[in-house]
């Protein structure tokens, strides 16, 4: 019992269906680890780096991939890892250059004084700002690994 079956799926697709010896997980709340024989738990998915690592490969090193998930949920019971995310992005798609337009955008964002839902827009604002830093640290990331 040294890895587990993860299922990583999204609204439009079935992203990932295959074996693991880690996972790190971005709940709502702060990061949580994943290893074989873990005690059952489900848990709301927050905004966050989700890395995954594998098997080791005919003698060789396990391979590590990592993707920026979005909302939802995770289970974990009998060995079984399902995420069901509203949005999962391979840390390999991820462009710095689109990272920091992104994030140059969502700073230049202004909501007017006179906006009767400011608070809500302020938030999605906040939200935006943390997504796009986090795709460009990611994709920083990605590139110096060579991925």
């Amino acid at each position: 019992m040294n890895t587990i079956r993860c299922k990583l799926i999204t609204p439009s697709d079935c992203i990932l269906d295959e074996e693991i010896t880690e996972a790190v997980i971005p709940a709502w709340d702060g990061l949580f680890g994943v290893l074989p024989g873990r005690a059952a738990i489900v848990a709301k998915l927050g905004l966050g780096e989700l890395t995954l690592d594998f098997p080791d490969q005919q003698g060789g090193r396990g391979a590590r991939r990592s993707y920026l998930i979005e909302d939802g949920f995770v289970q974990m019971i009998d060995n079984r890892l399902t995420i069901l995310a509203r949005r999962a992005i391979p840390a390999e798609e991820l462009s710095e250059t689109d990272a920091k337009a992104e994030l140059a955008e969502a700073y230049a964002r202004r909501i007017p004084e006179s906006a009767s839902d400011r608070v809500t827009q302020l938030e999605q604002v906040t939200l935006d700002r943390r997504r796009a830093q986090l795709k460009l640290d990611m994709a920083a990331k990605s590139r110096k690994a060579g991925i």
